[in-house]
């Protein structure tokens, strides 16, 4: 297995913010909101952690008519593009913009009835943070929806994926998808992760060639 190599954790360059947005993510966010909502309702009050150009909150908005979102990102250049993305899609009224980090947040314990994410923890130099915040934020019964990246075993895997999925792409956006995957946690460092926090090992599980995902209910409806 090849080791954990840290990217910037923030996508803080307006530039890099652009290139992000122009790559083909529609597929694969629309499988999200898909798996997500097989599991059951979503509730009202939605937390989404690392929303990046805020596409997976549109998304759900129009699949759900009766969530609201909150979209959070540590990156003022990301939500920039969201902002724009919200008013394209029209959302303004249910998606609220906010600018925070997701390891330290300043909300009230159990404020949520859904934190979900997509592609944040391979950011996070310290992943154990985040998942914290996450078991503090969620209210009982409340649903817990995370998907990122899975780090390859080898280096030739990594170039694989790349050339199965960002092929198409410029040569800038092949380089961010090479340096996520090899920043990314594998299924048994994910797994550590979520017992530590009090929640099941079996939650976390591989679900594509690529991704883990971790779901799971906090206990005590």
């Amino acid at each position: 297995m090849i080791e954990r190599v840290l990217e910037p954790e923030l996508m803080d360059d307006p530039i890099e913010a652009e290139a992000y947005d122009d790559m083909d993510h529609d597929e694969v966010n629309q499988i999200f909101i898909d798996d997500l909502l097989a599991l059951g309702p979503c509730g009202r009050d939605v937390l989404d952690l690392g929303t990046g150009n805020a596409l997976i909150p549109t998304l759900l908005c129009e699949r759900v008519k009766e969530c609201r979102v909150l979209a959070s990102d540590a990156a003022v250049s990301m939500l920039e593009v969201a902002r724009y993305n919200i008013a394209l899609a029209g959302f303004e009224e249910r998606i609220e913009l906010h600018h925070g980090d997701s390891k330290a947040l300043l909300f009230d314990d159990s404020q949520f009835d859904a934190v979900i994410s997509n592609s944040l923890i391979h950011h996070v130099p310290d992943p154990s943070t985040v998942v914290r915040e996450v078991a503090r934020l969620i209210r009982p019964g409340g649903r817990i929806f995370f998907r990122d990246l899975m780090r390859p075993e080898s280096l030739e895997r990594v170039e694989e994926l790349v050339g199965l999925y960002a092929g198409g792409e410029s040569d800038e956006c092949q380089q961010l998808f090479r340096q996520s995957l090899r920043a990314a946690l594998t299924v048994d460092e994910m797994q550590k992760l979520v017992v530590d926090a009090g929640f099941d090992a079996e939650a976390v599980a591989a679900t594509s060639d690529r991704h883990w995902t971790w779901t799971a209910l906090r206990s005590g409806a």
